[in-house]
C-alpha cells in the first residue's frame, strides 16, 4: 500500500517503504494512507458539522428566552394587578358572606 508524505511546504509526494532518506533529513514528514487521511478529513467534516448546528441552536434558544424574558416584564404588572384585584374581590365576598349570615340571622330571630 502506498503512503503520502507531506512536505513542510504543503504539497504531497508520494513514498514508498522502500525510499531511502537522507540521514540529515531533520524535517521530520508525517506519512498517512489515503485511507486514514479520507476517514480524518470525514471526521473533521462531521465535527465542523456538529459544531455549526449547536452553534445555531444555542442561538435559537437564546433568542427564545430573550422573547420568554421580554413577555415575562410585559405581564408582571398585569399579574400583579389580577392579584390585587382577586384579593379585593376574596375581601368583598368575606364581608358579603358575614352580612348575609347576619341578615339570616335577624330573619331566624323574627320568626320565632
Amino acid at each position: 500500500m502506498s503512503e503520502y508524505g507531506f512536505n513542510g511546504d504543503g504539497t504531497q509526494k508520494q513514498n514508498s517503504e522502500h525510499e531511502s532518506r537522507p540521514e540529515g533529513d531533520e524535517r521530520g514528514t508525517l506519512t498517512l494512507s489515503a485511507n486514514d487521511f479520507s476517514a480524518l478529513e470525514e471526521r473533521i467534516l462531521r465535527a465542523v458539522e456538529v459544531v455549526r448546528k449547536e452553534r445555531q441552536a444555542r442561538a435559537s434558544a437564546e433568542e427564545r428566552a430573550d422573547r420568554a424574558e421580554a413577555q415575562l416584564r410585559e405581564q408582571t404588572p398585569q399579574i400583579e394587578q389580577l392579584e390585587r384585584d382577586l384579593n379585593a374581590l376574596r375581601a368583598e365576598r368575606d364581608h358579603v358572606r358575614e352580612r348575609v349570615e347576619r341578615l339570616l340571622g335577624q330573619l331566624d330571630a323574627l320568626e320565632l
